[in-house]
């Protein structure tokens, strides 16, 4: 069927900015949306066209994105006043159609929904060092909390001997990755106006205890004095799934949503570290040896930025489509 060219529904304009709001790897927004009439329904398709083909060539950290951009939705539909009716993977013919979310019952917004639907827009990556203010143990059992309610585990790392092997394991999958010349090709093309703003990629890599992504090159003219590693690191932790399977990819997303959400409310902003588990080596170990077992989905850092930087977005009207079935094969 081909896609309508009528005017979209306010709703589904609603539901697609909000959506348009979640993180993504290296904002690359590797999602579209599908209004099926009028406000009738919404659907979420990943956007293999955007994927990161060689940091990310299973799609999981794409499907993780849509995930996070799924829960926005259903925060954006609570918002509205209904109650999200949510079917996930509906056609095991087409993977990338990873959602269909319908209007359920009228049923009053709690205090917990409005704070999350308030901080959707403030939410931001942070790449960089934090400031010095920590982040309390009262907030982090918060997020704990949060995580769990969607089916994830977000585990602290508390433990000095995770806390090592873990920086290890990032050091180990960045070098790796800065040694790679079309690895550094991929990298650099997502910094620029539509992706990762230079400004945020000014800060050197390796900075903080856990070495972030290096979009300029900046490790290859200057190091990092020993003395100066470490500092604003933050509150390290790792998210987890029990499973490893697609469903369990967007359940990990909504999770990570839900926490970023909740912590943004609270001046508290991520930064991400994924780089080991886009190795598959890598990515066991820290399964044994950090997770306890369980399926690493996403690796950060929490804490207060010193300053906060937007990343740009794909207007609603670039990402919504309409038509029921309008995007599938």
């Amino acid at each position: 069927m081909s896609v309508t060219h009528e005017k979209p529904g306010r709703a589904a304009l609603h539901l697609a900015r909000a959506a348009a709001s979640a993180p993504s790897p290296h904002n690359s927004q590797p999602w579209f949306f599908v209004e099926e009439g009028h406000d009738h329904g919404f659907e979420l398709h990943a956007d293999g066209g955007r994927r990161m083909v060689l940091t990310d060539p299973g799609g999981r950290e794409m499907v993780i994105a849509c995930g996070a951009a799924l829960f926005n939705v259903r925060v954006a539909i609570r918002h509205l006043g209904f109650r999200p009716v949510v079917d996930v993977l509906p056609d095991p013919a087409d993977p990338d159609y990873l959602a269909r979310v319908g209007f359920g019952a009228h049923t009053p917004v709690t205090d917990e929904e409005e704070l999350l639907a308030g901080a959707m827009f403030h939410r931001h990556t942070h790449r960089g060092p934090f400031g010095p203010e920590p982040v309390s143990e009262e907030l982090l059992d918060a997020l704990r909390e949060q995580a769990r309610a969607e089916g994830a585990l977000l585990q602290v790392i508390d433990s000095s001997e995770k806390l090592d092997a873990l920086t290890d394991l990032v050091r180990t999958a960045e070098e790796a990755d800065r040694a790679d010349f079309w690895h550094t090709v991929e990298l650099g093309r997502c910094v620029g106006p539509s992706g990762v703003p230079v400004e945020a990629c000014r800060p050197h890599p390796d900075l903080t205890l856990l070495a972030a992504r290096d979009y300029l090159g900046l490790s290859r003219r200057f190091t990092v004095s020993a003395r100066r590693q470490g500092l604003g690191t933050g509150t390290v932790a790792v998210l987890s799934t029990p499973y490893d399977n697609r469903a369990d990819w967007l359940l990990a997303g909504q999770a990570l949503q839900r926490v970023l959400l909740h912590a943004a409310h609270h001046g508290v902003m991520a930064g991400f570290h994924t780089q080991p588990l886009e190795h598959p080596a890598l990515r066991a170990e820290l399964r044994r040896n950090v997770a306890a077992g369980r399926y690493p989905q996403m690796v950060l850092r929490l804490g207060h930025p010193m300053a906060v930087r937007c990343t740009p977005r794909r207007p609603p009207t670039e990402v919504l489509k309409q038509g029921p079935l309008a995007a599938r094969r």
